[in-house]
């Protein structure tokens, strides 16, 4: 495996809840691969306190940033460039949260208000630091910033609620950005469009483990781990992805590009189609019964 792909090289990484996050494990490969960084969450999760764990392991120091709070990011770059010791090179956007999510309330029975936080936190936070970034002038020339993303930004997933709409924006502010910052200092802005994972917030989503065999039966390669993301996100951090912007990547062992798949048919459907020979034959009486 190739080292020191990230040696010389300063960071911010927002989102380490806990050793399930992505976040998390990005860190820890970052660290494996020579960078230095910041680690970030908001207060509320900075209480958990596992952060403080993965920034002694890494050497690592905390600061604690509300990112729909622009005052707050500001220090959190301020703060981060004294601690680095110079502008950063990358930056890892792994922030998301929906409150209608949390408290089970339907797609159909949204609380615009709880709508309105969702899509502040998981996406207008993204263009909120990238604004401020970009006034600040904190990233360095050829520097990358990464973001965290969902299939379900372009599919209908019944239980992932007002997050996908979250992640469609999230998406689109990449690309927007994606191209005034390339223009002025040749960053980088891309999304990963993960693989269902087994993470605290993922799990979350209603439904999670029925979907994540589904991914997983569906894709050739399989669901990619919190650690095979952690991997990716590492290589578009370098300088071997130094024309790569502005594009949503799919990191999903194949998933989003499959129809069906003989494991799907093979494993999955244990009742060897009996089913679907009950819902046909309850198809045609019924179209009987419409004609007659």
């Amino acid at each position: 495996m190739v080292k020191d792909l990230l040696k010389g090289k300063r960071g911010i990484i927002l989102g380490a809840l806990d050793s399930n996050s992505i976040a998390w494990k990005v860190a820890e490969k970052a660290h494996e691969q020579g960078a230095t960084f910041v680690l970030s969450n908001a207060p509320i999760a900075l209480r958990k306190g596992d952060i403080f764990e993965l920034g002694k392991a890494t050497g690592s120091e905390v600061i604690s940033a509300d990112l729909t709070q622009v005052d707050e990011i500001e220090h959190l770059f301020e703060d981060s460039v004294k601690i680095l010791g110079g502008n950063i090179d990358f930056l890892l956007h792994s922030v998301g949260m929906s409150p209608n999510v949390r408290k089970g309330l339907r797609y159909t029975n949204l609380d615009y208000n709880y709508m309105m936080k969702t899509l502040d936190v998981s996406a207008i936070s993204l263009h909120k630091l990238l604004q401020t970034a970009y006034k600040m002038d904190v990233i360095n020339e050829w520097g990358s910033v990464v973001a965290l993303s969902y299939i379900a930004a372009q599919r209908t997933y019944s239980t992932y609620s007002d997050m996908a709409q979250a992640k469609a924006m999230l998406e689109s502010i990449t690309r927007s950005f994606g191209y005034h910052y390339g223009k002025k200092k040749n960053v980088r802005v891309n999304t990963i469009s993960q693989s269902p994972t087994v993470t605290t917030a993922g799990t979350g989503v209603g439904g999670f483990k029925s979907f994540y065999a589904y991914a997983n039966c569906m894709s050739p390669l399989g669901n990619a781990s919190s650690a095979d993301c952690a991997d990716y996100c590492i290589m578009m951090f370098s300088d071997l992805t130094r024309k790569v912007t502005m594009q949503n990547l799919y990191h999903d062992g194949g998933y989003s590009t499959m129809g069906i798949s003989e494991t799907l048919i093979q494993s999955c459907f244990t009742c060897q189609g009996e089913c679907f020979d009950d819902i046909a034959e309850k198809e045609l009486v019924m179209g009987k019964k419409k004609k007659e």
